[in-house]
């Protein structure tokens, strides 16, 4: 038997942003809560989760009859009507007592009002996307990126190509480039005599001996500014 206790989410609003929410966490195996003002939009979703509602959730019964009290977690993705979004996080903090409500801000005004008001996490997938975007394309070679706060972030990035062939001693990231070298995620040696094996190398502790290959993919640390400096060819 699997003792395993889905979480329950409760997606407030079905723009793009909620519906695609609400279905990626369904997927993932969570008990979603899809909740709009739109009959369409329930529509639309609902054999896409465990219960897709039409209700005001301006009203707190409203949100006790669907015991939205009960769930892990709310996130708030009403996008237009800002009153009613910042309503239905006081109602979801204050009054239901969710242990942890996420708000989608349109505005950094926004976003400031959403904390006062007590919402545990606010994000702004627009500012995020563009972050991203701007990230990507100003630095092709970089795969991904972890913001650690204050100016800090790992990063997964393409060896750059006057990095290849030279150990991590003749390299020294942390003298010349001031970043930190966490691990190298390496292709798996194949041959013409055996298949591709479908997993990477991971050297988790790589040493100054170690010799940095074409498709190496480096996870580093650092300030934004020193990982900026980073070679890019």
């Amino acid at each position: 038997m699997n003792s395993r206790v889905s979480q329950r989410v409760a997606v407030i609003g079905l723009g793009r942003f909620g519906m695609a929410l609400a279905r990626r966490l369904s997927q993932h195996g969570a008990e979603v809560i899809a909740i709009d003002r739109q009959h369409k939009l329930i529509d639309e979703i609902c054999n896409d989760v465990a219960i897709a509602v039409r209700l005001d959730s301006t009203e707190e019964s409203a949100l006790r009859s669907q015991e939205v009290e009960r769930v892990h977690s709310v996130v708030v993705a009403i996008g237009e009507n800002f009153e009613a979004a910042l309503l239905t996080t006081v109602i979801c903090k204050k009054t239901l007592k969710v242990p942890n409500v996420i708000c989608r801000a349109q505005t950094p005004l926004h976003a400031e009002i959403f904390e006062q008001i007590g919402a545990d996490e606010v994000i702004q997938p627009e500012q995020t996307a563009g972050e991203m975007l701007g990230r990507r394309l100003a630095h092709p070679r970089i795969h991904d990126y972890v913001k650690l706060g204050d100016g800090f972030t790992v990063v997964e990035l393409q060896a750059p190509s006057r990095f290849v062939g030279k150990t991590l001693k003749e390299i020294d990231l942390r003298s010349t480039y001031r970043v930190n070298l966490i691990a190298i995620r390496r292709k798996a040696e194949t041959s013409d005599a055996e298949p591709p094996q479908g997993s990477d190398q991971l050297i988790s502790v790589p040493g100054p001996d170690d010799r940095i290959q074409a498709a190496d993919i480096l996870l580093l640390s650092g300030s934004d500014a020193a990982l900026s400096n980073l070679p890019q060819g």
